[in-house]
């Protein structure tokens, strides 16, 4: 199997994306070391990809080419990037630094600078698709850093996405990001209210499914959400809990730009209620219980 010219990754983070994605990249035959907070969940990534296991993410980062982050949140990004036991500390010049968490822009330009101050190089590439696109390597990128950054990288990138965009500058892509939570907010409300009426008026909802995707309406949560919804199946997907990390990155930004965000805002409200009614691991399209009569 041939490999590109930059071919050891380390890959920091193997929760429910990283997982997945890391596993593409050793079925693409790069040279894999993985490291994960939880040990047995790395563990258990080695028995079923080859690689080698790393118990810091400095010991990760000082053998790779190429280091990328899949974690949790800001707090978590800068723990494993700027601690003492850190990639910058430990990472080769000229290595490159990807970053897949969904975090501040914020973060991402403070990564960026002190990126170059390590000479390494650095990309924000946050990613949109979920679980189902981290497994069956059909993720959209959108990045933020310079595109000679991207074209060492960007066949790396296509072992498990379909679609790699550089969006701008270091910080553009996580603020693209958060265009596409609120946008992904907007609509779940909209289909969630649209089942309502579709089931208050004995519609089938198969058939309103297949009419509906073809034309304007049609969106990725229609074709993958609304039957789910209406059957009331939400153990599966992006969770309530992170959906409400990434909008208030979201509601952070907004505020900084003056931009309003009332539907967002109202989704958001929404989903703290559900979470208050133990929804917290659901599947954001559990935004449609709402409308229980308990809840009223």
């Amino acid at each position: 199997m041939s490999k590109a010219p930059l071919t050891t990754v380390a890959f920091i983070g193997l929760g429910t994306m990283g997982f997945p994605m890391a596993g593409h990249l050793s079925n693409k035959g790069y040279e894999l070391v993985v490291y994960n907070r939880t040990d047995a969940t790395a563990k258990r990534w080695l028995e079923q990809y080859t690689g080698t296991q790393a118990f810091t993410p400095a010991e990760a980062a000082a053998q790779a080419d190429v280091i990328i982050t899949c974690v949790g949140n800001d707090q978590d990004v800068r723990a494993v990037c700027l601690s003492e036991n850190g990639i910058m500390p430990a990472a080769k010049p000229g290595s490159i630094l990807i970053d897949h968490t969904t975090a501040s822009a914020e973060l991402a330009r403070e990564l960026y600078s002190a990126a170059q101050q390590h000479e390494l190089a650095f990309l924000d590439a946050p990613v949109s698709g979920g679980e189902a696109g981290a497994v069956n390597g059909a993720l959209t990128v959108m990045v933020g850093g310079e595109q000679t950054t991207l074209d060492k990288v960007e066949s790396l990138l296509g072992s498990y996405a379909k679609a790699v965009t550089l969006v701008g500058s270091a910080g553009y892509g996580q603020t693209c990001k958060m265009v596409n939570q609120l946008c992904i907010s907007g609509i779940l409300q909209g289909l969630s209210e649209a089942l309502q009426l579709a089931k208050a008026a004995d519609l089938n909802i198969d058939t309103v499914v297949e009419v509906l995707q073809h034309g304007a309406a049609g969106s990725w949560q229609l074709t993958n959400r609304a039957k789910s919804m209406a059957n009331n199946q939400f153990d599966f997907g992006f969770a309530i809990d992170w959906m409400r990390k990434d909008l208030a990155i979201c509601f952070n930004e907004a505020d900084k730009l003056g931009v309003p965000l009332p539907l967002a805002k109202q989704v958001d409200e929404q989903y703290a209620k559900l979470q208050q009614r133990g929804f917290s691991r659901a599947d954001t399209s559990a935004l449609i219980k709402q409308f229980d009569q308990e809840a009223r």
